[in-house]
């Protein structure tokens, strides 16, 4: 099976069938190079001083840069980006909301093996979650080309639909190859891993994963980001981070206060109109009794 591919012009629907089928996709020139290179220049300082990785699983030519909303504000329009938003929104449609789980800047060196094919979901101690229910929807954006020779992704289409904790070779994969501004979009239950890097050049991915709410962030969005900072950002982005119940009852600060209005100490009066919404939709739900739209 080949990568889905799809042009700028595609609509989320498309991409969220593809990654149904496939458990990846990739939309070619989302964005300028233009707009990831200034991305990659506001990281500098931090991408030059973040250490390779300590282990063969991380690279020990692979340097993996987060804390990237507090670091870069160019990466907070890609964490946001409304496609993206439109094709994670529906993936993860059947859990009450979902979440920002990291950011990242995968630097891949010259002279990197292939890592590991593996699922991004056995982050979470390897539990087996039911085959057909997506807990994840991840993406990698190319700050530069990706090409076979430089380390592109590499991937198994429709692995997400196998069993788990199976084995595969990189010759089971295929490299997800797309010029620099295209992103490749791929389920928490598909199996891949970053290619060799055999160039003479870094290759540069921007890796954002988001997942159901109900699950602990792999990157803690609230130390990754100070609260000063955060109080600057605008309320969806910051909902995406994490400032929002992950369902009826997760994620309340002190006296059931919406995490939001603990950070900006403010008080909304009944509590925010979206909780509330998810909140009746999932007590209807128990009961039996579907709520209309």
């Amino acid at each position: 099976m080949e990568i889905p591919r799809f042009d700028a012009s595609a609509a989320p629907d498309q991409v969220a069938e593809a990654l149904a089928e496939a458990g990846c996709a990739i939309v070619e020139r989302l964005v300028s190079a233009s707009q990831l290179e200034e991305a990659r220049r506001e990281l500098e300082p931090y991408l030059d001083a973040t250490p390779f990785g300590a282990d063969a699983f991380a690279g020990h030519r692979t340097r993996r840069t987060g804390g990237l909303i507090a670091r870069s504000p160019r990466c907070r329009d890609f964490v946001a980006h409304p496609f993206v938003q439109g094709v994670v929104g529906r993936v993860l449609a059947h859990a009450t909301n979902y979440q920002l789980h990291l950011t990242q800047v995968i630097a891949i060196a010259p002279g990197e093996p292939a890592q590991l094919i593996h699922r991004d979901q056995w982050a979470f101690d390897f539990f087996p979650f039911p085959s057909g229910y997506e807990v994840q929807c991840n993406t990698i954006w190319a700050m530069n080309d990706f090409c076979e020779a430089n380390g592109a992704t590499r991937v198994v289409p429709g692995s997400n639909k196998l069993a788990d904790k199976l084995q595969f070779q990189a010759s089971d994969t295929v490299p997800a190859e797309m010029p620099a501004g295209s992103v490749v979009f791929y389920t928490g239950s598909l199996y891949h891993g970053a290619g060799a890097n055999r160039s003479d050049h870094v290759r540069y991915g921007l890796n954002l994963t988001y997942a159901v709410a109900w699950l602990r962030q792999e990157e803690n969005q609230y130390l990754s980001v100070s609260p000063e900072i955060a109080r600057t950002l605008q309320d969806p982005l910051l909902r995406l981070m994490g400032y929002a119940r992950g369902a009826y009852a997760l994620g309340y600060v002190d006296d059931v206060r919406d995490p939001l209005d603990a950070l900006r100490g403010t008080s909304t009066p009944g509590g925010r109109l979206g909780d509330i919404a998810a909140a009746r939709t999932q007590i209807d739900s128990l009961r039996g009794e579907p709520r209309e739209a």
